[in-house]
């Protein structure tokens, strides 16, 4: 029998990475997703592999729900799949949303926010029990910056993570009594390639625990949530941001 299926979009560095090096040492099929630049994926899954895991990495623009319906009927033909994590985001840059162009507002809708509502669709379609599945795990990828918004940043990028929030709350009561567990992970300033250089830098000092968090900080309470450990959380939205 094969091993389940552990997939995560947005696997091919920061935060998607370590989830995906850690769902290898676990010992699922880890299916990890890129938008654009094939060598990073392939170099984790290359290493999980070589680490006697299972990995295979798919391009996909999780903005694009064709894309989405391929990376699924990928994960069906590696086996069952047991866990969703909805990692890969995008902000838009940074400004005031007086000043933003609709290109930019609809990408970031539609990477963040739409995608992951296609993918938890997809996920629930073969997870539930009441449609034939055996259960499962999905973790969204929400953000501190929901609580302030973002302010001259990315007000954008704040609301769509909002929408990740709402999205955890509601899917986990629609689907408590089909198997299924449906949680988030709130990450606060992460080093990352998501942030433009120096800016962790500049803001480091005033946070509560005057430091950064590391990706693989983030990966751990991922795998929590995916976990039997977390057999009785549903619904929840786990902040991981130091304090913040």
């Amino acid at each position: 029998m094969s091993a389940p299926v552990f997939l995560v979009t947005g696997g091919s560095r920061g935060i998607g990475a370590a989830i995906a090096a850690d769902a290898g040492r676990a010992g699922y099929s880890v299916l990890l997703t890129y938008a654009n630049e094939a060598a990073p994926a392939e170099a984790i899954a290359s290493d999980i592999r070589a680490a006697g895991g299972l990995a295979e990495a798919v391009r996909a623009d999780t903005g694009k729900p064709q894309d989405i319906q391929a990376l699924f009927g990928a994960a069906d033909r590696l086996g069952r799949l047991a866990v969703l994590v909805y990692n890969g985001g995008v902000t838009g840059g940074s400004g005031l949303l007086a000043d933003v162009s609709d290109e930019t507002l609809a990408n970031v809708v539609d990477v963040n926010l739409t995608g992951a509502m296609i993918a938890s669709r997809e996920a629930v379609r073969r997870m539930s029990t009441r449609l034939g599945g055996q259960g499962g795990s999905i973790v969204l990828l929400s953000s501190r910056a929901t609580l302030y918004g973002s302010p001259a940043d990315h007000v954008w990028y704040a609301a769509s993570k909002g929408g990740i929030d709402s999205l955890t709350y509601g899917l986990a009561r629609e689907v408590g009594t089909e198997g299924i567990r449906v949680n988030a992970v709130s990450p606060g300033p992460i080093r990352t390639e998501i942030h433009s250089p120096g800016r962790l830098e500049k803001i480091e000092s005033g946070l509560p625990m005057g430091r950064a968090g590391e990706p693989e900080e983030v990966a751990s309470t991922v795998m929590f949530l995916a976990s039997e450990a977390a057999s009785y959380v549903a619904g929840a939205v786990l902040a991981v941001g130091g304090g913040r």
